[in-house]
């Protein structure tokens, strides 16, 4: 019988905050069960005893029998003496245990072979629906295994342990007495580790299986590490770099490294090689995790496995000709849609969208004067034949305009035709047609709305965001066309835009690629051929005689001269384009690197961020891929639910 994962709560925590504290004063709830049986699905709790100490000093006692259900099996009777009647009228688990976890509430939990005591514990949670706070736990067999040699404890069995180190209690197979005796067992194994230097949680956790000498004594490596947020860096014999990461405690994320809560492989090997750690202090999560990202591009430590090589990626851009196409390329321009890590994956987007834009796939190079003439194809054929007749620049203009429209955001027309074409699939019974096209058209609204978010915080020359730091004060970040600039705190009491003006006067100062000043205006031509040739796919008509900006801004559009496009609609596409400046050949993120401007777009999401001031408003396009993302969450749902349904189908074949 499986247990179902148990719910783990939102605020209780049987953690420490920070596990430096010292073992006097650390308090320790050693817990003890019994049950009827070994499986924690199938049997369960009959009793359980706890004891609460702290500093050598019991603080209280926990202990009750339980009705496990069921009868106690007659074997398990023999070795404990609980029968069938004396759980009879005791309370069930359900009940039990919130009490239990109130009273080892903020405790560090031990247990003999603590693994089998947990398990039926976040069993029972499980089963009652009870949430289980992650909880520091040690286990008296593991730390006895690491303290006492085989010589002298041959057994590391509670009873054979409580006579070795002299236990005021010895175990009996009832929960209160076997607790009993394991706290005497775990003052005693403290005691011994107390000679060796262990004199804080840590310290003794430490001492916990599959941590080698050598790894342990490189803790020191740690040890005047600030306990701040920041960047940390292991530097090899060589002074080579390994590896970079970011902590919110410095401190204490290094310390893991040379615990047992560090298994991977590779990193008890960089662990091996290193010979310092450096670090750098942050203001907040966001800088360390943008200076993490400027390191790793910087020295490329052989140990970290991503975002070492930003310019690897791949974009999916116009080439610039009289009949553009596709191309899949590193560097991206004006109209570019990426990055991708994998070029099959642009190629295979490139396809799906040139399709549903009639943009041409073939790979003819045509001069301005020359004419396109594929045939059309029932399957593969190229997306821009039109029933054999060639068709010259003019007539061609509209499908480089409707994928410009797509990429910045101006026209969600292509979509909306792929859905149509879904929905002609599905009544046709064509399944798995419909299937295809569903997972490709959900991808091609991942990529768009990646591009069209950090593009829409590429574009702001600058913008000040405060998050609040959870202790009164602010956190503070400039951003200037994508990139983090400066950052900085404000404590509590301190006033705040006092250290904004500090924080802005002393940030870098950040050119986008193309230089600020050759910016011009989008033309309106490709736009107004894009309303002639897809008039009936355009968003529908909207007010547009007073166009409300995000930053309260207003202007009235009657008398502009963008505007001799006949029909409503496209006056408001039309003045979208026009409205918003673009650098010349400037690619969307303004050079900025697609993960440091993913990181400030994540940091701005997060709920509580507040923009200060800002150069040019805060917004994404209104007829961007934002919009479908509900829709790509249930397609996506469904692509992960189709594998689950055929095994189950499998299964009744």
């Amino acid at each position: 019988m499986s247990v179902p994962a148990p719910r783990k709560a939102a605020a209780q925590q049987l953690v420490f905050d920070d596990l430096d504290t010292p073992l006097y004063d650390t308090t320790f709830v050693v817990v003890d069960l019994e049950t009827t049986g070994t499986s924690p699905g199938a049997d369960a709790i009959t009793e359980i005893g706890a004891v609460k100490v702290r500093g050598g000093e019991v603080l209280g006692e926990f202990a009750t029998l339980v009705n496990p259900g069921r009868a106690v099996p007659p074997a398990i009777v023999q070795v404990t003496g609980i029968t069938t009647a004396m759980v009879y009228a005791a309370p069930t688990i359900a009940s039990v245990l919130p009490g239990f976890l109130e009273f080892a509430s903020g405790a560090v939990l031990v247990a003999h072979n603590a693994r089998f005591d947990m398990a039926f514990l976040r069993a029972a949670a499980a089963a009652s629906d009870t949430a289980w706070p992650v909880a520091t736990v040690l286990c008296t067999v593991k730390l006895a295994r690491r303290v006492l040699n085989r010589d002298e404890a041959p057994s590391v069995r509670l009873s054979a342990l409580a006579r070795l180190l002299g236990a005021s209690t010895q175990p009996t197979h009832r929960a209160l007495d076997d607790a009993r005796a394991t706290v005497d067992v775990l003052h005693a194994l403290i005691a011994r580790v107390g000679n060796q230097g262990v004199h804080s949680l840590t310290e003794l956790v430490d001492y916990l299986p599959d941590v080698t000498p050598r790894q342990r004594a490189k803790r020191v490596l740690a040890a005047d590490l600030p306990a701040s947020p920041g960047v940390y860096l292991f530097r090899g014999p060589a002074d080579e770099v390994l590896y970079i990461g970011t902590a919110v405690n410095l401190r204490r994320r290094v310390r893991n490294y040379f615990t047992g809560s560090e298994t991977r492989g590779r990193m008890k090997e960089m662990v091996s090689l290193a010979t310092r750690v450096d670090h750098v202090v942050c203001a907040h999560a966001l800088e360390a995790g943008v200076r993490e990202l400027r390191l790793l591009v910087a020295h490329t430590p052989p140990y970290n496995r991503r975002s070492k090589f930003p310019k690897r990626a791949w974009w999916i851009t116009l080439t610039d000709e009289p009949f553009p196409r596709f191309s899949i390329v590193r560097t991206p321009n004006r109209d570019a849609l990426g990055p991708f890590n994998s070029r099959a994956d642009a190629t295979e987007l490139a396809v799906i969208i040139a399709e549903y834009t009639g943009l041409r796939t073939c790979s003819t190079r045509l001069p301005k004067s020359g004419t396109h003439e594929c045939p059309p194809a029932i399957v593969g054929g190229c997306p821009a034949a039109v029933s054999g007749t060639p068709i010259n620049t003019e007539e061609y203009a509209p499908a480089p305009a409707l994928v410009r429209a797509l990429f910045a955001g101006y026209s969600d027309a292509p979509l909306r035709t792929m859905l149509d074409h879904i929905e002609t699939h599905s009544r046709a019974e064509h399944f798995e047609a419909a299937a295809r096209l569903r997972d490709r058209t959900a991808a091609v609204v991942r990529a768009l709305y990646r591009t069209q978010r950090l593009a829409a915080v590429a574009r702001i020359a600058e913008l000040i965001a405060a998050h609040s730091d959870g202790a009164g004060g602010w956190e503070f970040a400039v951003i200037r066309y994508g990139r983090l600039a400066g950052a900085g705190n404000a404590a509590r009491g301190v006033p705040p835009m006092a250290v904004v003006e500090q924080i802005v006067a002393a940030a870098e100062t950040v050119v986008p690629e193309g230089g600020v000043s050759a910016q011009v205006q989008i033309t309106v031509q490709d736009h107004g051929e894009l309303v002639a040739a897809n008039r009936e796919k355009l968003p529908p008509p909207v007010p547009h005689d007073l166009e409300q900006r995000p930053n309260g801004d207003s202007r009235t559009l009657s008398g502009d001269p963008h505007l001799d496009v006949t029909g409503s609609v496209a006056a408001e596409v039309v003045d979208v384009a026009a409205r918003d400046w673009v650098p010349v050949n400037v690619p969307p993120l303004r050079g900025a690197s697609p993960e440091e401007a993913a990181l400030v777009a994540r940091w701005l999401a997060r709920a509580g961020v507040r923009i200060v001031r800002t150069s040019a408003g805060y917004r994404e396009p209104m007829y961007g891929a934002a919009r479908w993302l509900g829709w790509a969450d249930v397609a996506d749902a469904a692509a992960r639910a189709q594998p689950a349904e055929d095994e189950y189908i499998d299964r009744l074949g």
